[in-house]
């Protein structure tokens, strides 16, 4: 499938949380809906230009890796650990995982070796999957006796002294995949949060916490045909999980990986994404960058950034409806966005419709250079013990300082203090072997205690940390 995939196809139908009832059960739904249609694209190592795969493509692949994977003394119920960089295998590792009813364990790529150890003892994960037998190795000295050590996995060729790479380890072929989860309550995940004090909390969740909140999110973020996600974000944490892997399944569209955060740059002019999921810093660094080479510009040059940053923003104010129109910027906007706002844009892939902002608080200034060029920034709110979109702007309706409304069956409200509580069917399970901890920030009837401080204006939630 070309990567050139435009807004004029037909756009998938949405498969609901309902009809899904578990992750492995929408990729079946997925590939059964639409099994030619492109999944996934990725640009392998040396290779001169990107690879796509179908569905039907993935599912292959999935057989291979369940087979496999069946083949190990695991039980449903048991953890397994993934520790790869975004990627098909991630994947193919996790949906063949979760079809035999065990619990997946991300971990982020540029953890610690200790801070790996610990969450593998902590959550008895009994396998794991690394990238290389190099990888492999720098873990080894972590894992201590031989009854807690996970079995291991890697990519890439045997390595002397090390256990089986994955390619002598997967068949050649394997059956259909099955989904053989106990249900849409059983615990899909444990994702480990990186706390600011003491050692990392698992947060337990289930396939409908991950299922409802992905379908919250496209309710209010509706997808449009040809949409592309370029995946820059680790596939451990819990936004990019929800929206930049099971979103797009669920609405049967592409997604992307990016070879690496060093490649960015070079990666969305190929790529041409429509939809990326950020966080505060990336964009921090592309306005650092657009402004460096702003200024060493002429005059001239400085001047008519400034006025295009001035008249976006009044154009922006009057899409919002709070502001008039400017008819001196109806006028010049379509010079100013040649010369000004199209070598942004084509630098970009120039298909770039939604940036969606996560993870950490963005500075309003931030948001308002974007938005005043053109580029929809969306800042939401989230957190992994709610699986974890909570709120999000919305392009028709955003506020660059607040966090958005909340999303369709989200509740918020405040406590005497300010704390902002959450309530609804993406809040976790509680925390991996810590029920007084889970008591301490769910209460009785359900409400999520945040730990953040928040106001709700006319609908909106504004963040005071």
């Amino acid at each position: 499938m070309p990567m050139n995939q435009n807004r004029s196809d037909p756009a998938p139908r949405v498969i609901s949380c309902a009809e899904a009832a578990t992750l492995p059960g929408l990729f079946l739904s997925r590939v059964s809906e639409t099994p030619d249609a492109p999944a996934y694209s990725m640009r392998p190592e040396g290779a001169a230009g990107w690879r796509t795969v179908t569905w039907r493509d993935t599912a292959a692949l999935v057989g291979r890796w369940r087979q496999a994977l069946a083949g190990e003394e695991l039980q449903p119920g048991d953890r397994v650990a993934v520790l790869l960089p975004n990627s098909l295998e991630w994947v193919c590792f996790e949906q063949a995982a979760l079809s035999l009813g065990f619990v997946v364990v991300p971990l982020y790529n540029w953890d610690s070796p200790g801070n790996i150890a610990y969450i593998l003892r902590d959550s008895g994960t009994r396998l794991l999957l690394v990238e290389s037998a190099e990888r492999a190795r720098e873990l080894e000295p972590e894992f201590g006796s031989e009854g807690t050590r996970p079995r291991v996995l890697y990519l890439g060729s045997r390595s002397e002294g090390m256990e089986t790479p994955v390619a002598e380890w997967l068949p050649a072929e394997g059956p259909a995949p099955v989904d053989e989860c106990e249900g849409p309550d059983a615990l899909a995940t444990i994702i480990y949060t990186s706390g600011t004090t003491g050692r990392p909390k698992g947060v337990m969740l289930s396939h409908r916490n991950i299922l409802s909140n992905a379908e919250a999110v496209l309710r209010v973020v509706p997808p449009m045909p040809g949409d592309r996600f370029l995946s820059i974000l680790p596939l451990a944490h819990a936004f990019e999980r929800t929206v930049d892997y099971y979103l797009p399944m669920m609405a049967g569209l592409t997604v992307a990986f990016a070879r690496s955060p060093k490649t960015i740059r070079e990666d969305l002019p190929e790529v041409s994404p429509t939809v990326m999921l950020v966080v505060p810093r990336l964009l921090e660094q592309v306005h650092a960058g657009i402004r460096g080479k702003l200024a060493a510009k002429g005059a001239l040059a400085r001047w008519l950034f400034e006025l295009t940053l001035a008249i976006g923003w009044r154009r922006f104010l009057a899409e919002q409806g709070r502001a008039s129109a400017p008819l001196f910027g109806a006028i010049v906007w379509p010079l100013l966005h040649k010369l000004v706002v199209g070598p942004i844009m084509a630098a970009m892939g120039g298909r770039i419709r939604m940036m969606v902002s996560g993870g950490a608080p963005l500075r309003p200034e931030i948001c308002r250079f974007f938005l005043s060029l053109g580029i929809p920034v969306l800042q939401g709110y989230g957190l992994s013990e709610a699986a974890p979109v909570v709120a999000t702007n919305l392009i028709e309706n955003n506020l660059p300082e607040s966090v958005g409304p909340p999303l369709p069956g989200v509740e918020v409200r405040t406590g005497e203090d300010g704390e902002l509580m959450v309530r609804s069917l993406g809040v976790m399970l509680g925390y991996w072997n810590r029920p007084e901890d889970t008591r301490a920030v769910i209460d009785e009837n359900r409400w999520l205690h945040s730990g953040d401080r928040a106001e709700i204006s006319d609908g909106r939630i504004l963040l005071h940390g």
